[in-house]
């Protein structure tokens, strides 16, 4: 399929005037919109207006430029059936071989703070993805490009193939095509139906990451989908496993509720201990000292860039995988030593990984709830004294560990570290008298502290235990 002809409309610019220059040159006519088509002329790249191949202008603020029977009907006839070919020529379609087609930026849109609903209205693209899905749906004949990523491989198959583009090529294209417009929609019926409280069906559409090995057990297959790969990057070590993604998610969301200088350890997905300091060294000691047994094959996390201090001493014990937005050269080349060591770079700011949605598998469907996020407005304090600056600080450190453990959760903690944690009992006493053993064993006092509770305490005996412990500060 020699491409004679192509229709490029972008909301995204970038590499656009290379790209049509390169088919300008290769002959192909170029039939362009609105911005699209000014930013062409600038660069010197011959286009015909949408307005001249339809014979009808843009109107209603450019809100129908491509809905047009010329448009569609270009794209979608049947090339090589003979009544479409006659019908075709009957109503002056012309073929249009290419699409280059990108969406107006809904989701960025809905991104940024304070957005109308009227703002995100506005950027809901309606010709893009319609003149995507007819040229996906012919990609026998038509080649429908929505990635800049992909301008370069469309070139040089054609250059290869004197002009066209092969049916694998096309094939390909049309699948990711038609991915992004259900995400697209998507997105825009999520938006939707929270700003409008309808009720509404929820659906989730992800590509393919990688197959694992494994799942959660050997015996069990496992995937990854989503764009994992737009949060983390692998420095070092082997694959990852299922059960490495799970510690790596649930340490990234821990350390996204700190601020300040924090390293954690994690095991599976529960947290071993979390101290905050400005010298990193010192962070570990203290996240590392309320448990210096259980971190041994676990997730260590810190949301700063790993130095050589702070790799030295993490390299004494075995872990599975560490987290950091950077690691030094010296950092690195002290932890490369391990081979089994995954080393993994969170290319985001940790703020930036909490999902708009907490999605749960469950028989026969989902749960899904909005993520929990700590809110200082919300907070009440309900006793006669109120608590101190540094006792506040304890509750509120505390808190911010015990959301991440498992029910019945209870940590017990100072302003800048934990002390003892109680994780996945039934009881929440259990899970209190753990705490408290775990402190022990460790050799940390908890006189003075502060507790937290993932959930109110139906009965004084944890509230004893603590208080025996030495607790004065208790929040839930």
């Amino acid at each position: 399929m020699k491409i004679s002809r192509a229709l490029i409309s972008v909301s995204d610019k970038s590499g656009i005037a290379e790209f049509a220059r390169a088919l300008e040159k290769q002959g192909v006519d170029i039939i362009s919109t609105g911005g699209t088509a000014e930013l062409l002329r600038k660069e010197g790249v011959p286009v015909r207006e949408i307005s001249s191949f339809t014979g009808f202008p843009e109107v209603l603020e450019g809100r129908v430029k491509t809905l047009h029977p010329r448009v569609h009907g270009g794209l979608l006839y049947q090339r090589g059936n003979p009544s479409h070919e006659a019908e075709a020529r009957e109503c002056g379609f012309e073929p249009i071989d290419l699409v280059v087609v990108n969406l107006y930026p809904f989701e960025e849109t809905i991104a940024k703070p304070n957005v109308t609903l009227a703002q995100a209205i506005e950027n809901i693209d309606i010709g893009g993805p319609s003149m995507i899905r007819s040229a996906a749906k012919n990609y026998e004949s038509v080649t429908v490009v929505i990635d800049p990523a992909d301008y370069d491989l469309v070139l040089q198959t054609m250059r290869d193939k004197e002009g066209e583009t092969t049916l694998k090529l096309r094939e390909r294209l049309a699948i990711k095509a038609f991915i992004k417009t259900s995400d697209y929609d998507r997105a825009i019926g999520t938006f939707l139906n929270q700003e409008q409280a309808t009720d509404a069906s929820f659906s989730l559409t992800m590509p393919l990451v990688v197959r694992l090995r494994y799942g959660e057990n050997p015996h069990q297959t496992a995937a990854l989908y989503g764009d994992f790969d737009n949060y983390f990057e692998k420095l070092h070590g082997k694959d990852l496993s299922f059960n490495n993604i799970l510690d790596i998610s649930a340490a990234t969301n821990l350390i996204a509720d700190f601020s300040a200088a924090t390293v954690a350890i994690l095991k599976h997905t529960n947290p071993c201990g979390v101290g905050s300091d400005p010298d990193l060294r010192k962070a570990w000691e203290k996240a590392f000292a309320t448990d210096k047994q259980a971190p041994f094959g676990g997730i260590i996390v810190c949301n700063r860039e790993i130095d050589e201090a702070l790799a030295k001493a993490i390299s004494e014990i075995f872990s599975e995988v560490i987290i950091a937005p950077e690691f030094s050269v010296e950092a690195r080349a002290i932890l490369q030593k391990k081979k089994n060591l995954r080393l993994i770079r969170l290319l985001v700011d940790p703020a930036a990984v909490r999902s708009a949605n907490d999605v749960r598998s469950v028989v026969g469907g989902l749960l899904v709830q909005d993520p929990d996020i700590a809110d200082k407005a919300r907070e009440r304090i309900v006793s006669k004294r109120h608590p101190t600056k540094k006792e506040l600080g304890a509750m509120r450190f505390a808190w911010r560990v015990v959301k991440h453990v498992k029910s019945n959760a209870i940590v017990y903690a100072a302003p800048d570290r934990t002390l003892g944690i109680g994780a996945g009992q039934m009881s929440r006493v259990d899970a209190s008298l753990i705490a408290v053993w775990k402190a022990q064993e460790a050799g940390l006092s908890l006189k003075g502290s502060a507790i937290a509770s993932d959930a109110f305490l139906p009965f004084p005996d944890g509230l004893i235990a603590a208080a025996d412990a030495g607790i004065r500060h208790f929040r839930h």
